[in-house]
């Protein structure tokens, strides 16, 4: 399978293109677009501009993830993780971001803040049922299987 081509607009010509930082990188990092620096307090959820519209293909999703290092340092991590970009939406390209940290984190303009992974996109075909196949699981969730 060929590698997709996502086209992307910027809405100011000094933003930088996300790209790989590796050759092994899933995703590319994405950064904020901002007029002045943004302080995040504790608990505190943002939206947080890139200044980047994209064109993502049919059959293709782009996903919004954490930075490892930004969560695990400061506490700041994508709230709906991942989010899905659809390959319709031409909109602005906004990260949720939530503080989980106990202190204050100031964000400035070309911060490192999220992961953006291309993924393809499967379809389900949903069908009405009246009866589903046993399992030994059966009907038990959240913690069940052990810790």
């Amino acid at each position: 399978m060929a590698d997709p081509i996502v086209k992307v607009y910027t809405k100011n010509p000094h933003i930088p293109l996300p790209q790989y930082e590796t050759s092994g990188a899933a995703g590319m990092d994405l950064r904020a677009f901002l007029e002045k620096p943004l302080i995040i307090s504790p608990l505190q959820r943002v939206r947080v501009p890139t200044g980047l519209v994209f064109e993502i293909p049919e059959g293709y999703e782009a996903q919004v993830r954490p930075r490892s290092g930004l969560a695990f340092r400061q506490g700041i991590t994508v709230l709906n993780a991942p989010g899905t970009i659809d390959s319709d939406y031409r909109g602005e390209l906004e990260v949720i971001l939530i503080n989980a940290g106990t202190e204050p984190f100031t964000l400035k303009s070309g911060d490192r803040i999220a992961q953006l992974v291309i993924a393809p996109v499967s379809k389900a075909v949903i069908v009405k049922s009246g009866s589903l196949s046993a399992t030994i699981r059966g009907t038990c969730g959240f913690g069940s299987t052990g810790v």
